[in-house]
């Protein structure tokens, strides 16, 4: 069998689909598109996806990632295009290699946010960014469905800090916007975690709800705290790149992970 890895999106109000919801999308998208999947076996075959490491539900994400099983070969780039135009806008496939390589989900070792937090003065964020920083640890507590549960989020934490807003953001009125590096542990710790944890630490309460986008995830470089591309050691791993020579398959870093 095939094996190709995808990358996607989830962008403006499709933010608020849940995994589930997209599984039924991407589904359909799947035959659509005639893509010719493999099966799993038994009274009800399902088609052979494997997702990794799902965004919340309501958060935006420029780096979500997927890989399915074919039946027959395919060039990724054209079932890339395929696969975008059969799902819906804000759900955009925005890269495919074909597998090279095992132990993908083990390469999803750190995720990159950004939070913009509106009505919030920068001064008022780097006072709280500095208090959590400078913190042993930061107990924050989340309800699950076996209750409540109490755990450090601190510890995940790589890199935290206060960005400059974008000159061209609509409105005029304070925002603060922060950029956090996320070690992927057990428990997962969320941007919400660390939002409860600046206002566990500095009392930083944002007016209305932070906007939440994932910009990358990957291999985790722990003397930069930089997150770089998964899916470079499959290109890297081509038969393609290996045939153009040293360095033609170099890894990409994505958008946001500097």
């Amino acid at each position: 069998m095939q094996r190709i890895r995808l990358r996607y999106t989830k962008r403006g109000r499709l933010r608020f689909t849940s995994h589930r919801d997209f599984q039924r999308a991407f589904e359909r998208a799947l035959r659509r598109a005639e893509v010719p999947m493999a099966y799993s076996a038994g009274f009800t075959p399902h088609p052979k996806v494997s997702y990794a490491n799902a965004a919340p539900t309501g958060t935006g994400s420029e780096a979500e990632y997927l890989e399915i099983q074919l039946t027959e070969a395919r060039d990724p780039g054209p079932l890339r295009e395929l696969l975008d135009a059969s799902l819906p806008a804000g759900l955009d496939v925005i890269d495919a290699v074909e597998a090279h390589t095992s132990s993908f989900a083990d390469r999803l070792q750190a995720s990159v946010w950004e939070l913009r937090l509106d009505g919030v003065e920068r001064a008022e964020a780097e006072r709280a960014v500095a208090a959590f920083l400078a913190a042993g640890a930061v107990e924050v507590e989340r309800r699950t469905k076996n209750g409540l549960r109490t755990f450090d989020a601190r510890a995940a934490v790589v890199r935290l800090e206060v960005l400059d807003a974008p000159a061209d953001r609509p409105g005029d009125g304070a925002c603060a916007i922060l950029r956090l590096v996320v070690r992927h542990a057990t428990p997962a710790v969320r941007p919400d975690d660390v939002l409860s944890g600046l206002r566990a630490v500095a009392d930083l309460a944002p007016p209305v709800p932070a906007a939440v986008t994932r910009l990358a995830q990957g291999l985790l470089d722990e003397e930069t705290g930089t997150v770089t591309d998964p899916l470079a050691p499959d290109r890297d791993a081509s038969p393609a790149a290996s045939a153009a020579g040293p360095g033609a398959g170099a890894a990409r870093v994505p958008e946001g992970s500097g």
